[in-house]
């Protein structure tokens, strides 16, 4: 405590706006730099840089830049590298602190959702839209991928997620209230001729003897690992990996790879139905569970368990409500 109220009053007057300037120096190299990416005038970031410069050479003993010659980057000493990332720390640490108390109080509310459950979370998100501006309320969207959505919300970039996890029985969401919409399998996407994989589904046991087009995370690869063993790829006739199911669209329509592109049921039900045009002129086949453990795909959303401001109501009543109407 004594440390803090002796702190030197020349580090006391440094400012936040003084520490982004550096950062945008040092990102830039140059003040210039630095004034367009900030909009801001040369003179003004030169003067500032000027500040930190004498200040920081009175505390550590060395300036924390040196000027060079004209139209030459910045030159950060040592010192001023160090100072540089204790100001991305400080900043991104108040930062965090602001939204996480943003975020407690009910005045943001971020939603995560994937590519396929964009559309319905966008709109329910339209009925509520107006109540949640009356409310102060900042509705925020983040876009991620099927693994991430409940790391997203156990870290607390989001409040509701909203896409397709695996389960095995629920135990995983101990600590999430769940609205689930459906639960399904898997499917299989393919350009193989009818003689070569006929039949109205393909058991989970043949997958091994198919030529497959796999995801290389996400989903699938969860699926595949609990079936098979972490070992998957060794078991499996592993034709492609992908990283995007658009890829494995391009490669099938090319006829590249001859083989099968493991879906979740809602994917191949998407492409029978035209709502995923890539699937056009290939064959969609559902696989049946013949394995254990009895893996599904849970598509949901989903809330941290015991924490939900009213802006998390507000949105959750408003998917359940939706969710009915949709059922009926």
């Amino acid at each position: 405590m004594n440390r803090l109220l002796q702190s030197p009053q020349s580090l006391l007057d440094t400012t936040m706006d003084q520490l982004r300037t550096l950062i945008a120096v040092r990102d830039t190299g140059t003040a210039l730099g630095a004034a367009r990416a900030l909009g801001r005038a040369q003179s003004s970031i030169q003067k500032q840089l000027d500040t930190l410069n004498r200040n920081f050479g009175e505390l550590c003993g060395e300036p924390l830049v040196v000027k060079q010659g004209r139209g030459q980057d910045v030159l950060f000493t040592e010192t001023g590298k160090a100072m540089v990332e204790r100001a991305r720390r400080t900043l991104a640490d108040w930062l965090d602190e602001i939204d996480e108390g943003r975020r407690r109080t009910g005045e943001t509310l971020t939603v995560g959702t994937t590519r396929f459950t964009l559309g319905f979370v966008t709109s329910v998100s339209e009925k509520i839209a107006g109540e949640l501006s009356q409310r102060g309320v900042e509705l925020r969207f983040l876009h991620l991928r099927t693994k991430d959505l409940l790391p997203a919300l156990a870290d607390k970039r989001a409040d509701v997620v909203c896409g397709s996890v695996v389960t095995a029985g629920g135990e995983e969401f101990a600590d999430c209230e769940v609205l689930e919409w459906r639960r399904s399998g898997l499917s299989v996407i393919t350009n193989l001729p009818e003689e070569q994989l006929p039949g109205q589904a393909v058991r989970a046991k043949e997958l091994h003897t198919l030529p497959l087009v796999i995801s290389a995370t996400g989903l699938i690869a969860e699926i595949l690992r609990g079936w098979f063993g972490t070992g998957y790829r060794e078991k499996l006739d592993v034709a492609a990996e992908i990283d995007t199911l658009n890829y494995g669209f391009e490669l099938l329509h090319s006829g590249l790879v001859r083989g099968c592109m493991l879906v979740t049921r809602g994917i191949g039900e998407a492409a029978t139905d035209g709502r995923i045009p890539e699937g056009d002129g290939l064959r969609v086949i559902p696989v049946h569970n013949d394995l254990d453990p009895r893996l599904e795909v849970l598509v949901g959303a989903f809330a941290r368990r015991g924490e939900q401001s009213p802006a998390v109501k507000l949105l959750w009543d408003a998917l359940l409500r939706q969710h009915s109407e949709w059922r009926e």
